[in-house]
């Protein structure tokens, strides 16, 4: 299990982490998301014992990682997105070499890894011959190499084939039945498909901390309307689109819609709840003489909740 009570991280004048608490039981794989610069690297840092904290506490399982930083870190596996490997060894030599530095006999425990990673065809290969699906399986072996109760990866699936994903994706569940799981990742869809729990991270602060599935409840009875119109401004638009009492905000669309004109403008109306709105913005849109080339209706997915969790961070560092 770890444990962060009330963590922060000042550098100068800067507070990239402000006072985050939450903790991980074991058994449990959690996303951890945030936009660039929000803090998330910088937890994650200071969770192995890299970054010391300006002040607060971190604790693996049940131990003061500021007070044994040897023993703390004893205790995590971290996996790097890149992870670096010997290249020129074969995956075997590697596993006993990285086993042998803790002075034990290699030969169970790397038996044991080779089944856990599906590496029984890779084992008598160069790590440099390797795809980069196998490399990953391996850098997760190194990882799992002193059986650590906490494993912390760093965008696991990045760079990797449909197929190779969907085996990495197996893996870390499977690992994840006896461990503490914390996946850093930009991709999204990872984090629906893997991470019982959702923790994100913007400006230093937690803005949300719950299961996979209750979050995308609590956010996902809110809906938005995507439009692409001509022959107005977008101040025009969102000035009488907001006008509507249910209409939460009126935003530009940021996503790589196809303009029919080039002075067609996307617009992406976010509704309080899941009411239906279609035929009054139709009206709106007839009465003030804008064409209309596209009206969607659109649910909230975990990248829309994301957005809209962090998206005073993200106008603030633009």
């Amino acid at each position: 299990m770890i444990k962060l009570s009330h963590v922060s991280k000042v550098f100068g004048n800067f507070k990239a982490v402000d006072d985050i608490s939450f903790s991980i039981p074991k058994g449990q794989i959690v996303g951890l998301l945030g936009p660039n610069g929000a803090g998330k690297t910088t937890t994650m840092r200071m969770i192995t014992g890299f970054l010391e904290m300006s002040c607060g506490s971190i604790k693996i399982e049940g131990k003061e990682i500021s007070c044994d930083t040897v023993l703390a870190k004893s205790k995590i596996g971290y996996m790097a997105e890149s992870a670096p490997m010997y290249s020129d060894m074969i995956v075997e030599d590697y596993l006993k070499y990285l086993w042998q530095i803790y002075n034990k006999n290699p030969k169970e425990k790397i038996l044991e890894l080779c089944e856990l990673c599906s590496l029984k065809e890779a084992m008598h290969k160069n790590i440099g011959d390797l795809s980069r699906g196998y490399k990953q399986r391996v850098g997760l072996a190194h990882a799992l190499i002193n059986d650590p109760e906490i494993l912390i990866l760093d965008e696991p699936t990045s760079g990797l084939d449909p197929n190779q994903i969907e085996e990495v994706r197996s893996l870390i569940k499977k690992i994840g039945k006896t461990k503490t799981v914390i996946i850093s990742t930009h991709i999204l869809q990872e984090v629906e498909h893997i991470c019982d729990r959702v923790i994100i991270i913007s400006g230093g602060k937690i803005v949300a901390d719950s299961p996979t599935a209750e979050l995308k409840e609590k956010f996902g009875q809110k809906i938005a309307i995507n439009l692409i119109l001509d022959n107005c401004t977008f101040t025009d638009a969102k000035k009488i689109f907001s006008s509507l009492e249910q209409v939460e905000s009126v935003l530009k669309r940021t996503d790589d819609f196809v303009k029919p004109t080039k002075k067609s403008i996307g617009i992406c109306i976010r509704l309080n709840q899941g009411i239906e709105l279609r035929d009054k913005i139709f009206s709106l849109i007839v009465k003030n003489k804008w064409q209309l080339y596209e009206m969607s209706l659109v649910k909230n997915t975990l990248e829309n909740i994301f957005h809209q969790l962090t998206k005073d961070s993200i106008e603030v560092k633009e």
